[in-house]
Parts: structure tokens; sequence; C-alpha cells
């Protein structure tokens, strides 16, 4: 009867085996590419220059992948020409690249409006200087 019942019981283990060294192999992998997946640049901060004729009055930044614009950065601030701020993004994306939105207002002199420009795909990391030009 022992006999019988170890034998049941080996072979039952071993036919698991298979199983559970398939399920760990799994695991591990997904982990791995979770982590990859998920490697975050922490936050990202650039000083903002503005370069162009005009005071900048708003300024925001958005992923590339939407096109919800956040929060004005600037957040009431004025930016004049040749202006400087430090900006610092904490949204733990897992790359610098970003889109940006400014807008500038009217020329004092009344031949331009107020108007936003709109700059895509900057990768703020290669640089920790941004200028902000018109086209």
């Amino acid at each position: 009867m022992f006999h019988n019942s170890f034998i049941k019981s080996v072979v039952a283990i071993a036919l698991s085996l298979p199983l559970v060294a398939s399920t760990g192999y799994g695991t591990l992998a997904q982990a791995e590419d979770d982590t990859d997946s998920e490697t975050d640049t922490g936050p990202v901060t650039f000083t903002l220059i503005n370069k162009t004729s005009r005071d900048l009055i708003e300024f925001y930044a958005s992923p590339p992948s939407t096109d919800d614009w956040e929060e004005n950065i600037l957040d009431g601030k004025v930016l004049p020409p040749g202006g400087e701020a430090k900006v610092t993004i904490d949204d733990r994306r897992p790359d610098c690249r970003y889109d940006f939105k400014g807008v500038l207002a009217a020329a004092e002199d009344g031949s331009v409006g107020e108007g936003a420009l709109i700059q895509t795909g900057i990768n703020v990391c290669e640089d920790p200087t941004y200028e902000y030009y018109e086209n």
C-alpha cells in the first residue's frame, strides 16, 4: 500500500514540475519586460529662454502622444524677450520628448496680435536649455 501511494505521489510531482518551471520562467520574463517599459527619467529640469521679440505669457508642455495641454507652467508670470525661467516637469515619462505651446503677447506696436506657437517632439534631456523661437 505504501509503495503504491509513494509511486503515485512521485508521478504527480514529476508531472507538475514542468508546469511550475514554465510558470516561473514566464513570471521572470514578464518582470523583466515591466522593468524596461516602466523606466522613467525622473524629474526633467531645463532652462527656458524666451528668444522671441514678445512677452511669453503662457507656456505649456505635453507628451507628444496626447492632444491635451497640461497646466500653464508660467502660472501667471510673464517671461520677457531674453528672459529665462527654470522649468521642472515631474511626470515620470520614460523619455524626455515633449510638445510645447507658448502664448505670446501682442506686439507693443500693434503689428501682431496675441498668438500661440507650438513646437513638437522636443527632447529636453539633450540640452539643459531650451530656447523658444518665433517661426
